[in-house]
């Protein structure tokens, strides 16, 4: 959510801000509502203290026996019983429209963003890692997994498109790269490793901002909870309602939990593989930090996503992604993509993001800065500390070999009880 005070101190710069995420100049509609509903909370107010001043004075006209005053008085209280709940549902009228607008808008992006309409805009920040070499005809992951355990078919058949079942070498894989993902973040990194809840209220949703613009990209169950897309959602929401003291920051918490999407807005997309799922498990990041510490934090973070690939030896780079291609709640989003030699380009893998206190308002989680009465927002920041189905395609396919066999990271070896090797096994029919 956006402190409406930036729009009253600068509407050209809001709507300039706007502009860059390709969003329509909304700051008079903005400040008209405002304006609206303040002039109503100011006639709320002064007739709510009048009728408390008239009420008062109708006892002491009827002492003095001053039978003209008090009528009058008592007359003039009945209009403001009859009047002032009709402010106060016009000042509730307004402000949910205001809020509403205001929920509906993006963060703003943070001035070194790139300008841009999509993924072709995004800059590049550096490479890292070597791309392997292969002499002969490689593979895409689709190719190569079902022979090690990824059995799309079956998948499709018990839940239908974008479900895979995972069995055999991928399961145990997919394990070990679980336990080393929090591992790194845990041990090297210092995140608080945490079991959050799958399920969440509309309250969590909203904070995080994926309600109510993105609905439909989520699942939702029976009861009106809602399945998270990734847990950003309750590893942010630990704050939420919260008064921290200084000396609580930062908060940094790691999560590896199913993630559960509906994959909305991208039909047609990946309908092949493994890449792009309705369910998938994923280890994230989150930090809550005061705000003069959040450049600093998302370089941090974004640096502990790029040593886990590093470890596991993949190559990728860094993006920066343009003002057209971040997400919602994002001021300033690095996305890290790993080369995927079977389809000869890079794939995002990770993605982190700092929302200054975009987030923090939706929830309204605060601190208090050490010797002050005012508490201000945290900054909030998350990332992708380690997405196992997309490091799973990866491995299967720079780690490919001529037999169709597949070898192992050095640092999963002692997480696989030191197999070196996934050895296919004939797919059957």
């Amino acid at each position: 959510m956006l402190d409406i005070r930036l729009i009253r101190d600068d509407p050209a710069a809001f709507d300039a801000a706007m502009a860059r995420r390709g969003k329509p100049a909304d700051a008079a509609t903005i400040l008209d509502l405002d304006r609206r509903r303040r002039e109503v909370v100011t006639e709320l107010q002064v007739g709510q203290a009048r009728r408390n001043e008239a009420s008062k004075a109708i006892g002491a006209a009827k002492a003095k026996k001053d039978e003209d005053t008090a009528a009058a008085l008592m007359a003039e209280v009945a209009m403001l019983k009859q009047r002032l709940p009709e402010l106060e549902a016009e000042e509730a009228r307004l402000g949910g429209e205001l809020d509403s607008l205001l929920a509906g808008l993006p963060n703003l992006p943070l001035a070194d963003v790139p300008d841009g309409a999509d993924e072709n805009d995004n800059q590049l920040i550096h490479e890292r890692g070597q791309r392997p070499a292969f002499d002969f005809a490689i593979s895409e992951h689709d190719a190569i997994g079902p022979a090690l355990g990824l059995d799309f078919e079956t998948g499709a058949l018990l839940s239908g498109a974008r479900f895979t079942l995972v069995h055999g070498h991928v399961a145990k894989l997919a394990r070990a790269l679980g336990q080393f993902g929090l591992d790194v973040l845990t041990h090297d990194y210092g995140y608080e490793e945490v079991i959050p809840p799958l399920l969440v209220r509309d309250e969590a949703m909203f904070g995080t901002g994926q309600l109510p613009k993105f609905a439909e990209d989520l699942f939702r169950t029976t009861d009106g909870r809602w399945l998270i897309p990734t847990s950003e959602v309750s590893l942010t929401n630990i704050v939420r309602e919260k008064i921290l003291a200084a000396t609580d920051l930062p908060l940094r918490f790691t999560a590896l939990t199913p993630c559960f999407r509906s994959e909305a807005g991208a039909a047609g997309r990946d309908t092949r593989g493994f890449i792009r799922q309705h369910q998938f498990d994923k280890a994230e990041m989150v930090s809550i930090v005061e705000p003069d510490q959040s450049e600093v934090e998302h370089e941090r973070m974004t640096a502990a996503a790029e040593d886990v690939l590093s470890r596991l030896e993949l190559p990728f780079r860094r993006m920066k992604l343009c003002t057209g291609d971040m997400g919602f709640s994002a001021a300033r989003t690095y996305d890290i993509e790993v080369w995927l030699p079977g389809q000869d380009r890079y794939r995002e893998i990770s993605s982190c993001s700092t929302c200054t206190d975009f987030q923090a308002r939706r929830m309204n989680a605060r601190f208090r800065p050490e010797g002050e009465k005012a508490t201000r927002f945290v900054h909030t920041l998350n990332g992708s500390g380690l997405v196992i189905g997309r490091t799973i395609v990866a491995i299967l396919e720079n780690y490919q070999q001529a037999d169709g066999s597949v070898a192992v990271p050095s640092v999963l070896q002692p997480y696989l009880g030191g197999l070196n090797r996934l050895e296919p096994r004939p797919v059957q029919g």
